[in-house]
C-alpha cells in the first residue's frame, strides 16, 4: 500500500494513542505504587474506574460521531479529543502532591478517569471507526499490521525508554513530555487528516435510541458472530489483565531487576516479538484468515506466559517475553481486522464502543482484581518506601496463561459466513 498523506496522519494518531495508553496502563500504576502507596488494591480500583469511563465515553462519543459524520465528519472529534488527552496526561502526577494518602488515591483515580474520557473518545471509538471507514476487507489486515507496528514502537518508547527517562528526569517531567507530545503531534496530524467519504444521512432513529440500542442484547444477538468475537476478546483480555498491570512491579520487586534492566527486557522483547513481526503477521491475517491466526495466537500466548513465569535471568526473560508478545501482536491484528469486518457500516463508532465494553470494561474490572487477589494472597509481604505492601508472584502469569485458552471457545462456536463485501475503497 502506497503511503499517502492521509496515511501519515492515521499512523501518527495511531502511534500517539498507543503511546498515551501505554503510559496510562503501566506508569500510572507504577506511579501510584512507588509515589503514593505500595498496596496493589488502589491500582485495581483505578484500572476498573478508568475501564468503565472508557466504555461510556467510547459508546456515547462513538455514536455521536456516527450521527454527526454526515455533517462534520470525524475530524473534529479527533482534534478535540487528542488535544485534551495530552493536557490531562500531563497533569496526572499532581495527585501525589497531596499529603493524605487516601485523598491522593482518590485524586489520582479521578485524574485518570478524566484523561481516559478524552483518550477513549478520540482513540478507541472515533479513530478506529475512521480506520474502518477508509479500509476494505482486502487490505484491513495489512493496515492493522502497520498500526500494530506503531503500537509496539510506542510500547518500545514507553517500556524500553520510559524507565531511563523516569530515573533521570523523574515522573513529573516524564508525564509533561508525554502529554506535550500527544497534544502537539495530535493537533498537527488531526489538522492534516483527510475525511473519508461522508454518508448522505445519519443513522436511522434518534441519538438516544442509538445509545439505548448499544445496551440491548437483541442488537448484539442480531450480529451473532460479532458477539461471539467480542466474548472471545473479553476472555482474552481478562487473562491479560491478571498480570499486565503488575508487569513492571513484578520485574522490579520480585525478580529484583532495576528499572533499567526491566526496560532492557521489555525493549528487546517488543523489538523482536512486536515490531519485527507485526507487518508479516498482518499479511498472514489477510492470507490465512482471521480465525486461524487468532487460534494460533491463543495457544502461543499460553506457552509464552508460562515460560515467562519460570524465567529469572535477563536472557530468559527476553526470550520468553518474545514468546508471549508475538502471539499478543498476532491476536490484536487478527481480532482488530475481524471486528472491523463485522461492524455495521453506518454504526462503526457505536460498535467500536461495544468493543471497548467487551475489551476494556469487562476485562479491566475483573482481570486486575484477580491479579490483586493473587498478589495479596500468594505474593510476598514487604516494606516498600516505609509502607507495608505485597510483591506480585509468578503465579499471576501462569493463571493468565491458562486462562487465555478460554478465549478459543467462542471462536469455535462462530458460524461460517460468506465472504464480506468490501465497504470502502480508497
Amino acid at each position: 500500500m502506497k503511503v499517502k498523506p492521509v496515511w501519515w496522519s492515521v499512523y501518527i494518531l495511531g502511534f500517539l494513542g498507543s503511546l498515551a495508553w501505554g503510559v496510562e496502563n503501566q506508569y500510572f500504576n507504577t506511579f501510584i505504587y512507588n509515589e503514593i502507596t505500595p498496596d496493589p488494591r488502589p491500582i485495581s480500583w483505578m484500572v476498573a474506574a478508568s475501564a468503565i469511563t472508557a466504555t461510556l465515553a467510547s459508546i456515547f462519543i462513538g455514536a455521536l460521531s456516527d450521527r454527526m459524520r454526515y455533517k462534520w465528519g470525524r475530524k473534529p472529534f479527533l482534534l478535540i479529543g487528542y488535544v485534551l488527552w495530552g493536557v490531562t496526561t500531563a497533569v496526572f502526577p499532581i495527585s501525589a502532591l497531596i499529603s493524605s494518602i487516601g485523598v491522593a488515591i482518590v485524586l489520582a483515580i479521578a485524574f485518570d478517569c478524566v484523561m481516559t474520557f478524552f483518550g477513549s473518545s478520540a482513540n478507541d471509538s472515533v479513530f478506529h471507526a475512521y480506520v474502518a471507514d477508509i479500509t476494505t476487507v482486502d487490505n484491513r489486515g495489512k493496515v492493522m499490521g502497520v498500526l500494530e507496528i506503531l503500537t509496539w514502537v510506542a510500547m518500545l518508547v514507553v517500556y524500553g525508554g520510559a524507565g531511563f527517562a523516569i530515573e533521570y528526569l523523574g515522573y513529573y517531567t516524564f508525564f509533561y513530555i508525554v502529554g506535550g507530545l500527544v497534544l502537539v503531534l495530535g493537533l498537527i496530524a488531526g489538522i492534516a487528516l483527510r475525511e473519508a467519504e461522508k454518508p448522505a444521512n445519519p443513522p436511522e432513529g434518534t441519538y438516544f435510541s442509538q445509545i439505548a440500542g448499544t445496551f440491548r442484547w437483541a442488537v448484539l444477538r442480531a450480529n451473532e458472530n460479532l458477539l461471539l468475537l467480542f466474548i472471545s476478546i473479553t476472555l482474552w483480555g481478562i487473562a491479560q489483565q491478571v498480570f499486565f498491570p503488575y508487569l513492571i512491579i513484578y520485574i522490579n520487586h520480585n525478580l529484583k531487576k532495576s528499572t533499567s534492566e526491566s526496560s532492557i527486557v521489555i525493549f528487546l522483547a517488543i523489538l523482536i516479538g512486536g515490531i519485527a513481526l507485526a507487518y508479516p503477521l498482518g499479511i498472514l491475517v489477510d492470507k490465512w484468515g482471521r480465525k486461524k491466526v487468532a487460534l494460533l495466537a491463543i495457544l502461543g500466548e499460553m506457552i509464552g506466559l508460562v515460560a515467562f513465569s519460570l524465567s529469572k535471568s535477563l536472557f530468559a526473560l527476553v526470550l520468553t517475553g518474545i514468546l508471549w508478545i508475538a502471539p499478543l501482536s498476532a491476536w490484536m491484528i487478527a481480532t482488530g481486522a475481524w471486528s472491523k469486518d463485522l461492524y455495521p457500516e453506518d454504526k462503526r463508532g457505536q460498535f467500536a464502543g461495544y468493543l471497548i465494553l467487551f475489551s476494556v470494561a469487562f476485562t479491566m474490572t475483573i482481570g486486575p482484581m484477580i491479579g490483586s487477589w493473587l498478589t495479596t494472597t500468594f505474593g510476598m509481604q514487604a516494606v516498600i518506601n516505609d509502607q507495608n505492601g505485597f510483591i506480585p508472584p509468578a503465579l499471576i502469569f501462569q493463571v493468565g496463561g491458562f486462562a487465555t485458552l478460554l478465549a478459543s471457545i467462542p471462536i469455535f462456536l462462530m458460524k461460517k459466513s460468506s465472504p464480506l463485501t468490501p465497504v470502502l475503497k480508497k
